[in-house]
């Protein structure tokens, strides 16, 4: 039986870098991007304290980076504070008086933060949270709607020390308790609600029931947003509103330790506890910082918009830091994506004239779905440069991203990175490096990416192993808080001080990097160790498909078996000719191997509102024809009886 991952998705398609784009771009060639490469990988303390100069510093480093695997430090000794670096630097030029922040509400309501009112905002909230008894290390939970308070409150928490950690605001009850309970949260921020889909969301009723259950917090700040009448508990339950406006403007930045906490995440695990990634201060500012700078080409003419959510990690690097850090205008927007129609984006992409454009692929195949006129109406002609994040790409959704929105003209970086990582690890430079679709192409600076073997040894060209990191880099995970075991046994237990991403991967002929898929999600078929990722992308390039999801189930004989659900364009035939054809496709494609066993057609996926397709719910659903895991943060629980039905049929 074969240990590795096997690759046969091949993908000849290759697009150097617009010459345009290059001519101005910060890394104009391949020469300039290796020729960093190198320092950065033989020499990390020289290129990352070049980085890091750009910033302020309030007091200078003794060493660069301390490193005993596991554990990393950087700029040891150094004293910064990241608010001030998003915010205070900039005040003494013109970006003063620069949008900082155009937000667009799901109904229409838009506001717009400069630089300067950013701050005040930032600095009269960080005087309420010390007010109110908020210390140096408390840990303050937020389940905001993504509104600018969302930037605000965690600014001002990294502004005086406290340690902010944002639940994603489609996240359940319990979800909140476990949260809540995990990292000792003292403190929450919330709001009455958000909307979504033109309806109005209760934020607060789900931190009131969670506070029942958790009995720590001392104060909740409450946002008013939609006007809904909440109840207000006397004594900890304040308005935003009310403490804001008694609150002073003025705020001197205290500089803090560069490995002081800056926030605790929590993603999921394989073991249904969620995992707290701990990030710290400095080298998180420096990895987001450079990333934004040279991934996204950053100037600061841009209009940069990232589609993500504040309660992601998408949205703490590139939305909260590494924009505000860069110095740039950004969107900001609240709702979905098809509200009210899936013309929604491209509309604001034209209103407010958008260069770049970050999203996630699983969003791209939704608008494949909706069809090229919602997009062809409005005048994308402002995007120069465009991003994808979350998951690996199919090469026939990039291809549309390309063609449709970008006109053939925009680079597209297409970046993998983890909550655990902090900042990019794999994307093109848009200036200097090819793209194919479907491949995060090359390491970023400073990331000594490998693919490695069972045995430790690294994979030749085409064939798939795991995804390694073999150096630190400065925006690393710090630790699972409160869990050193649990971080240690699920990132540096398979290779001796070596990071274990979690994912498959391979490399081919020429150096790009293709994520095969999470470890977890490969499937086992007569000895053939498959990647899912590569089976959805082969069903994809179907021209019928608009998305798909694979899934394995036991099987007798083969250990497992191919389950496909397929989500078609438009009105194509739905009958069981389409249904062999697309097998048939899968086989043409990849080979016999991977040859969906069963295959559905559906209307609709299992997806968080973050449009995350919740594989786990099918894997369960194929195994034993039931879902008996945690649904809450459904975009829509009822796609799951309907899958129920057609899968017991």
């Amino acid at each position: 039986m074969s240990k590795d991952i096997e690759s046969h998705l091949v993908e000849s398609r290759s697009f150097p870098p617009n010459e345009e784009f290059s001519s101005n771009a910060r890394i104009s060639s391949l020469e300039q991007y290796e020729e960093m490469y190198k320092e950065s990988i033989e020499s990390p303390e020289t290129f990352w304290a070049k980085e890091a100069n750009d910033l302020n510093w309030q007091s200078d480093w003794e060493r660069v980076l301390e490193w005993k695997a596991p554990n990393a430090k950087w700029f040891v000794g150094a004293k910064v504070n990241i608010a001030e670096n998003c915010l205070d630097r900039h005040l003494t030029s013109d970006r003063k008086d620069k949008n900082a922040i155009i937000w667009e509400g799901e109904l229409g309501d838009k506001r717009t933060l400069t630089y300067g009112e950013l701050h005040t905002e930032v600095c009269k909230f960080s005087n309420v949270l010390l007010s109110e008894g908020v210390s140096v290390g408390d840990r303050v939970l937020l389940y905001m709607p993504m509104i600018p308070e969302a930037v605000v409150a965690m600014l001002a928490c990294a502004r005086i020390g406290a340690v902010h950690s944002v639940v994603f605001g489609g996240f359940s009850v319990d979800s909140i308790v476990d949260r809540l309970s995990d990292c000792e949260a003292k403190y929450v921020v919330t709001a009455d609600g958000g909307y979504r889909r033109g309806k109005a969301i209760a934020l607060k009723s789900n931190v009131d029931q969670a506070l029942e259950k958790y009995s720590g917090v001392e104060k909740s700040f409450v946002v008013k947003r939609t006007g809904a009448e909440v109840p207000m508990l006397t004594g900890r339950d304040v308005w935003w509103h009310e403490v804001m406006d008694e609150a002073s403007s003025s705020h001197v930045a205290e500089g803090f330790d560069s490995e002081h906490p800056l926030f605790i995440l929590y993603t999921s695990g394989s073991t249904g506890k969620p995992k707290g990634i701990l990030h710290t201060t400095g080298g998180y500012m420096v990895g987001t910082y450079a990333t934004c700078k040279y991934v996204f080409d950053m100037n600061d003419d841009d209009v940069y918009w990232c589609t993500a959510d504040v309660g992601w990690i998408t949205g703490h690097s590139y939305i909260t830091y590494g924009p505000l850090l860069n110095g740039v205008t950004q969107v900001m927007y609240e709702g979905a994506p098809n509200y009210p129609d899936f013309s929604r984006f491209w509309q604001m992409v034209e209103e407010y004239k958008v260069s770049i454009f970050y999203t996630a692929p699983t969003a791209i195949r939704a608008f494949i779905k909706a069809g090229n006129d919602l997009v062809t109406k409005h005048d994308l002609s402002s995007l120069r440069l465009l991003g994808t994040v979350g998951e690996p790409i199919n090469p026939e959704a990039w291809m549309w991203y390309h063609e449709v929105i970008g006109g053939g003209r925009c680079p597209i970086v297409d970046t993998w990175w983890q909550t655990e990582t902090g900042a990019h690890m794999v994307t093109p430079i848009p200036g200097a490096i090819s793209t194919k679709p479907g491949t995060a192409t090359r390491p970023f600076f400073g990331v000594d990416a490998a693919i490695l073997d069972e045995d430790g040894n690294e994979c030749p060209p085409n064939a798939g192993g795991k995804l390694v990191i073999r150096k630190p880099w400065p925006s690393m995970l710090r630790g699972i808080y409160g869990d050193e075991k649990r971080f240690l046994e699920t990132y540096w237990s398979d290779y001796e001080g070596i990071y274990c991403v979690g994912d498959g991967a391979r490399k081919d002929e020429d150096g790009n990097i293709w994520i095969v898929g999470r470890l977890d999600d490969v499937l086992n078929v007569s000895g053939h160790r498959l990647g899912t990722a590569e089976i959805e992308s082969a069903l994809v390039s179907h021209d019928a498909v608009a998305e798909a999801a694979v899934v394995g189930k036991p099987h007798e004989i083969k250990g497992q078996a191919v389950v496909a659900f397929v989500i078609l364009k438009g009105d194509n035939n739905k009958g069981d000719t389409l249904v062999q054809d697309l097998k048939k496709h899968v086989t043409s494609v990849i080979g016999a191997l991977a040859r969906p066993d069963d295959l559905y057609l559906v209307l609709a996926l299992p997806k968080t509102r973050s449009g995350k397709i919740m594989r786990r719910l099918l894997k369960e659903l194929v195994a034993t024809g039931e879902i008996t895991g945690n649904i809450t943060t459904l975009e829509d629980p009822n796609v799951i009886n309907v899958l129920k039905a057609q899968v017991s049929c």
